[in-house]
């Protein structure tokens, strides 16, 4: 199932709200380019952390994972590498959560991207 997609009122709406968020980071940091940066910046990193988790929970995550699986890529039944294993989320509206994802090594990562058509 692919991701949800905004309608275009929806759309019209995400950007009023980026107009707002843009305009009260440039009440807050005035002039400042590197206060601008710096709110943005952080921002940014605490929306992604709402929707994908902190690294040190998708770390503990994927230990889970490798404990569970033993050490298996699920998808090509090969060992998985020390560094670069992925948490693959079977729907990624759903989260990082121990019943939405599993653990695959990068080349099947590339493949089931490829597969999905995020190129």
């Amino acid at each position: 199932m692919p991701n949800p997609q905004l309608n275009e009122i929806q759309l019209k709406q995400a950007n009023i709200l980026l107009d707002k968020i843009r305009k009260e980071i440039k009440t807050l940091a005035g002039n400042d380019t590197e206060l601008i940066f710096a709110f943005r910046r952080k921002i940014r990193k605490m929306l992604m952390y709402d929707e994908r988790g902190t690294p040190i929970t998708r770390r503990k995550l994927k230990d889970l994972m490798w404990k569970r699986q033993k050490g298996i890529c699920p998808v090509c039944k090969k060992e998985l590498p020390e560094k670069y294993a992925v948490l693959d989320r079977f729907k990624a509206i759903k989260g990082y959560t121990e019943e939405n994802v599993r653990l695959i090594c990068s080349d099947c990562d590339k493949k089931i991207q490829e597969d999905r058509g995020y190129k």
